[in-house]
Formats: C-alpha cells, sequence, structure tokens
C-alpha cells in the first residue's frame, strides 16, 4: 500500500514538473504588424506630372486615381473645318504622321489661292511693288462677273501670293488682281491663277490621349484639337492622363511628385497590401533556442487587449544576423522573427503585437503524461 501511495505521488510530480518545464520554455515577444513587401504601381506611359492625390499611409483601392500627367495640347492655328482625321486615342501621333502626313487636316475659310505676278501689274512703281499683308481685290477675265478679296501672304521677287477670303471661282481660271474695289485699271497689280488651297495638317508628338473634335467640325482658330503624352501605350490602348491603383492596401510610399518627369514603367508609389501583412517581432539571442520555424503561435494585438480575440499564427522565418543590442547597457544580440498570420478588418499596418509561443505545446505534451500517471494509480 505504501508503494502504491509512493508510485502515484512520484508519478503526479512528474507529470507537474513535465508541464511546469514546458510551459517554462513558453515566451512572449513584443512585434509590430508590417508587410512581406510593398506592390509597385506602374506608370502605363510617360509624360509630366501635374499631380499627386495620395501619400504615405493612405488607403488606396483597385480603381483610384493616385496622380495625373499633364498632357500636350494641340490647337487649331487657323478657323476652318476639320477633315482627314486620321489618328485617335492610343495611337502614336509621329506614327500617323508619317503614314497620313498629318494626324488630322483643317479646311480654312479661304478656299483659294492666287500665284500671281506683276508682270501684267499697271505700269507704275506703286503697282509694280507689291506689299505682304495688303489687302486686295480678285476678278476672272473670262467673264468678269466672278469676283471676291484676298489677301498677300507672301512675296519673291515679281512673284506674290493671294489667298482669297471672299469670293467662289473656277479653279485654274485666270484673274486680274486690284487695290481698288472697284476694280480701276491704274490700280491693277497683277495677273495670276486660280488655286485650291492645301489644307492645313496638323501633327502632333507622342501618343494621341483624346481627341476633341470629329470629322467635320468647325473649329475656331485656338479651339483644342487634341492631348498627347511622351511614350507609348501598350496595344495602343488609351488609359487617359490618369494613372490608378490596380491593387487595395495602404500606400508604403509614393515615388512620384507633382513637376517631376515620368517613364513609361516608372513607379509611382508602392502599396501594401491586405494579404502581404505579417508580424515582425525581435527575440534577444537568449531565447533563440525557444523559437523554431513554423511553430505555431498566438498573437495578440494590443488595441484589443481587453477582449478574448487572439489570431493564430506561424513562424515563417528567423533572421541569420543579428541586429545590434536594444540599449546601451545590454551587450545581448537581438534577432527578428516574422509570423504569419490571417488578419481581419480591424488590423492595421504598424499595430503593436504580442506573440506568445510555446503555450500550446504545454498543454499538448503535459496532458498525455497527466493521463499515464492517473491509469498507474488506478492499476495500483
Amino acid at each position: 500500500m505504501k508503494r502504491s501511495i509512493l508510485t502515484i505521488a512520484l508519478a503526479l510530480i512528474l507529470a507537474l514538473s513535465s508541464a511546469i518545464a514546458v510551459q517554462a520554455e513558453s515566451i512572449s515577444i513584443s512585434g509590430t504588424v508590417t508587410s512581406k513587401g510593398a506592390t509597385p504601381i506602374y506608370a502605363p506611359i510617360g509624360g509630366t506630372v501635374s499631380e499627386v492625390l495620395i501619400e504615405a499611409g493612405q488607403t488606396v483601392s483597385d480603381g483610384d486615381t493616385i496622380a495625373k500627367l499633364r498632357t500636350e495640347k494641340v490647337y487649331a492655328e487657323e478657323a476652318g473645318t476639320v477633315r482627314g482625321v486620321f489618328g485617335g486615342p492610343g495611337d502614336n501621333a509621329e506614327t500617323v504622321g508619317t503614314r497620313y502626313g498629318a494626324v488630322l487636316y483643317i479646311e480654312g475659310a479661304a478656299k483659294y489661292t492666287v500665284t500671281a505676278s506683276t508682270e501684267n501689274a499697271y505700269s507704275s512703281t506703286a503697282t509694280k511693288f507689291v506689299h505682304v499683308g495688303e489687302k486686295v481685290y480678285i476678278k476672272n477675265r473670262s467673264t468678269g462677273t466672278r469676283k471676291g478679296v484676298g489677301q498677300v501672304t507672301a512675296v519673291e521677287g515679281i512673284e506674290f501670293t493671294v489667298e482669297i477670303t471672299q469670293g467662289d471661282f473656277l479653279l485654274e481660271e485666270s484673274v486680274d488682281i486690284y487695290r481698288s474695289e472697284s476694280f480701276v485699271t491704274s490700280t491693277r497689280i497683277g495677273r495670276g491663277d486660280i488655286a485650291r488651297k492645301t489644307p492645313t495638317a496638323v501633327a502632333g508628338t507622342g501618343s494621341i490621349v483624346s481627341m476633341a473634335v470629329a470629322d467635320g467640325d468647325a473649329v475656331t482658330k485656338g479651339q483644342l484639337l487634341f492631348e498627347t503624352l511622351s511614350g507609348t501605350y501598350d496595344g495602343c490602348y488609351a488609359t487617359g492622363s490618369e494613372i490608378v491603383a490596380d491593387v487595395d492596401g495602404v500606400v508604403s510610399q509614393v515615388q512620384a511628385e507633382a513637376g517631376s518627369q515620368l517613364e513609361k514603367g516608372g513607379v509611382v508609389a508602392t502599396v501594401w497590401t491586405k494579404d502581404s501583412m505579417r508580424v515582425e517581432a525581435t527575440i534577444p539571442e537568449g531565447d533563440l533556442a525557444n523559437v523554431t520555424v513554423g511553430e505555431k503561435v498566438t498573437i495578440e494585438l494590443i488595441w484589443n487587449q481587453d477582449s478574448d480575440v487572439t489570431y493564430p499564427g506561424v513562424i515563417t522565418g528567423i533572421s541569420s544576423s543579428a541586429q545590434e543590442a536594444a540599449g546601451e547597457e545590454s551587450e545581448e544580440a537581438s534577432y527578428t522573427v516574422w509570423i504569419d498570420f490571417t488578419p481581419d478588418e480591424n488590423t492595421r499596418f504598424g499595430m503593436s503585437a504580442v506573440v506568445t509561443t510555446g503555450a500550446e505545446e504545454a498543454y499538448e505534451e503535459a496532458a498525455p503524461e497527466e493521463e499515464a500517471a492517473e491509469d498507474e494509480a488506478f492499476e495500483s
């Protein structure tokens, strides 16, 4: 009987000692919710940054505009009608220009020009000397019934060019040009042939972001025609001048700034995504033997310490090199431990956390020994 009591007591002492020994290996270390790595957001095309709409620490969602690029705007140099629009959003303006001569053309209000000469002008010093910019009057020679108004646009020797701003004529018909609207012979300054005015070619550089006009539109001088950005779009698909986020997360760093030049594929910002969350903790060298990669742990976020909510985690890495000592008086090295876990809607980057190791193993290992001690006592 004494032996049985002694055996039971010994078994209980061994079980208790085993549990205490295992539990003694359980440690708690402080850490912070960090990210495994940041996801970059790239510029789809190059250009000058006009505005940055985000800052570090801000939450962004897929599709949010994070920056804008300043486009190069092309304006009409004259009033007229838009003809032959050969470019569109996504197209490279230079490529279109090489193929068609221009992105688009404008037929001005002046439909005709006259290539003239003073050879048939009235014989006087005044009529033989033509001035650029002067207003003139035109009349066809065959019937004298077609009349118009024009302006001298170029002079070279005895030859000059007139752009007809009013009146209708037949192409290639011969006309006389006068300084007087009454067509007095003594004011005739020359003679020439009617030709069609060449439509104005409008070119551009870079890729077309948007078109402000369509074929057949009437435009005024200075009106916006189209906008471009430097570089080329992937697949000639224009995504506009806004750069948008393609992930959900928290902005970790903003690389672009207003006024800076951004190349296609350049990093605009980096984002910590929700699925990259992990806890990064520091452990002193003396406790290094108590943690192993693959070990299950529990995580308690400091903001939620008054509740019973904890997060299961797994140690996924331990740094191979030591960090600097935590304090001036301490010479003990420390190491970084990384713990993966599944965050919820309340988890934020930068939150403080307490990571507890070994607690689960203590209960799992102590329980079988306690059961064995009880069995032996029963058999005795």
